[in-house]
This record gives structure tokens, sequence and C-alpha cells, in this order.
């Protein structure tokens, strides 16, 4: 089922997320400071090119660090990124095939906006380690 729904996805909205994703890294990665905001981008676009299978968890042990990463990454990229899910989200959940995929889409955004401090795993790892 998750193959299914994910080709769906990459149909609909994944490649089309993935290529924001890689703009925005590409830009961050112009300068030495922004190298790790574009490789979170980066990251979080191959999430977001086929997402269902995996999950996001929190990483135990991100610190103040991941704090300021954040909150500079809303500044940066997040919330134009963000709103693209948000916009998706409501494109898709206009039709009744695509209400999975655009809620799917909405639990992409809080990632979106603080991606620091996360883990992307597949969810068997996902509740294997709880």
């Amino acid at each position: 089922m998750n193959t299914i729904l994910n080709v769906i996805w990459l149909v609909l909205c994944g490649f089309w997320m993935f290529l924001g994703y890689v703009a925005a890294g590409l830009l961050l990665c112009i300068t030495i400071i922004g190298i790790p905001f574009g490789v979170a981008a980066f990251r979080i676009g191959v999430y977001a090119l086929w997402p269902f299978g995996y999950t996001v968890v929190d990483r135990r042990d991100a610190g103040s660090p991941s704090l300021i990463g954040n909150i500079l990454w809303v500044i940066l990229a997040g919330w134009w990124l963000a709103l693209g899910h948000i916009f998706t989200g409501i494109a898709l959940c206009v039709t009744i095939i695509g209400i999975p995929l655009g809620i799917a889409n909405f639990k992409l955004i809080p990632v979106s906006l603080m991606p620091f401090g996360k883990e992307i795993v597949r969810t068997d790892q996902a509740f294997a380690t709880r």
C-alpha cells in the first residue's frame, strides 16, 4: 500500500515539492554558513519525494544549537516551504481520492518549519525503538 500511495504522491505533488526543497537547498548552499541548512533541505526533500513508509522522530541528543538552527531556518526557507505544503494540501483535499495525500501534506508542515532536532526513519524502525 505504501508503494501505491508513494507513486500517486510522486505524480500529484511529491516531485514538485521535491523541486522546491532542492531549489531551497541550492540557494542555502551558496554560502558556507548556509550549508547545514541546505543539507537539511535536501534531507527533507527526499522525504517529501517518497514519504509513505517513513516518519519523523525527535532526536534525543538535539540541544540548543538545533533550536537556533530552527529559528534561522524559519526565517530563511521554512515559511515558504510550509506554505507550499499548505497550498498543495488544500488543492489535494478538493477531491475525495486526494484527501489522504492532502493530510500527508499537512503532516509535513512541522518538519518543513523546524527540521533540526528531527530524524527521518522507516516507520517500522520508529515503532521498534519506542
